[in-house]
C-alpha cells in the first residue's frame, strides 16, 4: 500500500453534520445512548429510548444505527419496533372493533417459534423461563420479542438484517466447545452479556404490554369524549398523543427481584458436556490397572466415547476440535498422579499446553540411555 498525505483543512464532529443534516430536514431528531456492545443497554438507556420516541406519529421513519451495524443497532431496533408495537396496541386497538363484520383476531399475527428447534437457538435458557414463569404473562411477552427479533434479525429466520440475537448466543455457546482456555474465558463473558440483554428486551416487553394498556386510559376527563369510540367506550389515541405514565426504571424497581435473577442466573448454562458415568467409571479403571500398558484401549475408548456425546454436532472441522479438545481434558482427568502432577505443573509454567499430543508424548517419551 501506498502510504498517502493529505492536509486536513476541515474537521467536523458528529453533532456537526447531523446539525446540517437538520437543515434539510427540520423535523429530524438525533439522539445519541451509548451502550456496550454485547451486554444489555442500562435501564435508563430504554427510558431514554423511549423519551425520545414518545409523541412521534405512528409512520415516523426511526433510523438506528452503530459503528458497525451489528449487536448495538440490532438491538435498537428491537426496542423501537417494541415502542411501535405500543403505539398500535394503544391507538388502532379500539378503532378496530368499530368496524363492521371484521375479525379482529385475524388481523393478529399469530407468530409460534418453530419447536423443532434446539431449545438454546429458542432463547429457552434456564434464566430466560424463570424469568418467564416470574413475570405476568412472561410467555407473551418473550413470544413478543421472539417475534421482533427474528424480524430484525438475518434472512434464515424471515429477517432483512445481519444480527440474530437471540441464535447468536446458541451458535456462540456451540463455539465454546472447541476453543483453547483463553478464548473461552472472553466468549464465555460475550455469552453471559448476551443472555443479560435477551433477558432485559424480554422485560421490557412486558412493561411495553402493560403501558399499552395503560396508555389507552391515559386520558384526561375532559377530552376522554374526543377519542372515545361510540360503539365500545374504548379510546382510540392518536399514537402522537400517546402518554407513557410510568419509566422502565420504575417498573423495574417494582420488580427489584428480577435484576437480581439476571445477576445470578446468566451464567447458569451447561459449559461443558459431561461424560457418562459408567464411561468415566471404565476410563478410570484401565488407567488404574495399568495406564502404560491400557493406553491403546484408553484412547480409543475416549473418542468412541466424543462420537456418542457429540453426535448432535455436523460433521466437520468444529466437530473435530470438539472432539479432540474433550479428548485432551479427559485424558488429564485420569492421569496417575504422579504424572498429573508433573504435567499440572508443566501447563502452569506455560513449559506445554493441556494438548493430546502433547500429554501422551509426555506420558510415554522416556530419556534415552
Amino acid at each position: 500500500k501506498k502510504a498517502l498525505e493529505i492536509e486536513v483543512k476541515e474537521l467536523k464532529s458528529l453533532s456537526q453534520v447531523i446539525e446540517g443534516v437538520k437543515e434539510k430536514f427540520p423535523g429530524l431528531v438525533h439522539w445519541r445512548v451509548p451502550v456496550c456492545n454485547s451486554a444489555a443497554p442500562l435501564e435508563n438507556d430504554f427510558d431514554i429510548i423511549v423519551k425520545t420516541l414518545t409523541g412521534t406519529a405512528i409512520n415516523t421513519p426511526v433510523i438506528v444505527n452503530d459503528q458497525v451495524g451489528l449487536s448495538r443497532a440490532t438491538t435498537g431496533c428491537v426496542i423501537a419496533c417494541l415502542f411501535k408495537e405500543l403505539q398500535i396496541s394503544a391507538s388502532f386497538e379500539g378503532l378496530v372493533e368499530t368496524v363492521p363484520g371484521v375479525n379482529a383476531a385475524l388481523l393478529k399475527t399469530k407468530y409460534v417459534m418453530n419447536p423443532e428447534k434446539d431449545t438454546l437457538f429458542r432463547g429457552e435458557f434456564e434464566v430466560v423461563k424463570e424469568l418467564v414463569a416470574t413475570l405476568k404473562e412472561g410467555d407473551k411477552a418473550k413470544n413478543k420479542v421472539d417475534k421482533i427479533i427474528d424480524l430484525n434479525g438475518t434472512p434464515k429466520t424471515g429477517g432483512t438484517g445481519i444480527k440474530q440475537l437471540r441464535e447468536n448466543i446458541a451458535e456462540s455457546k456451540l463455539s465454546y466447545e472447541i476453543m483453547d482456555d483463553a478464548a473461552q474465558a472472553f466468549l464465555k463473558t460475550k455469552i453471559m452479556d448476551n443472555i443479560q440483554k435477551y433477558y432485559y428486551l424480554i422485560v421490557f416487553s412486558a412493561y411495553i404490554r402493560e403501558q399499552a394498556a395503560a396508555s389507552r386510559e391515559a386520558v384526561e376527563a375532559d377530552k376522554k369524549a374526543a377519542v372515545a369510540l361510540p360503539a365500545s367506550g374504548k379510546c382510540a389515541i392518536p399514537a402522537s398523543e400517546l402518554k407513557i405514565g410510568k419509566t422502565f426504571v420504575q417498573f423495574m424497581e417494582e420488580n427489584a427481584g428480577l435484576r437480581a435473577l439476571i445477576d445470578t442466573g446468566k451464567g447458569n448454562l451447561q459449559w461443558e458436556r459431561d461424560i457418562p458415568p459408567a464411561a468415566l467409571a471404565n476410563l478410570e479403571q484401565l488407567a488404574a490397572k495399568d495406564f502404560q500398558g491400557n493406553l491403546g484401549k484408553i484412547i480409543h475408548d475416549i473418542y468412541q466415547t466424543a462420537h456418542v456425546m457429540f453426535g448432535d454436532m455436523p460433521q466437520g472441522d468444529h466437530k473435530k476440535r470438539a472432539k479432540y479438545r474433550f479428548a485432551s481434558k479427559t485424558i488429564m482427568r485420569i492421569l496417575p498422579p504422579a504424572k498429573k502432577t508433573e504435567v499440572e505443573g508443566l501447563i502452569a509454567s506455560k513449559a506445554m499446553t493441556m494438548d493430546l499430543y502433547d500429554i501422551l508424548g509426555k506420558c510415554t517419551w522416556t530419556v534415552p540411555k
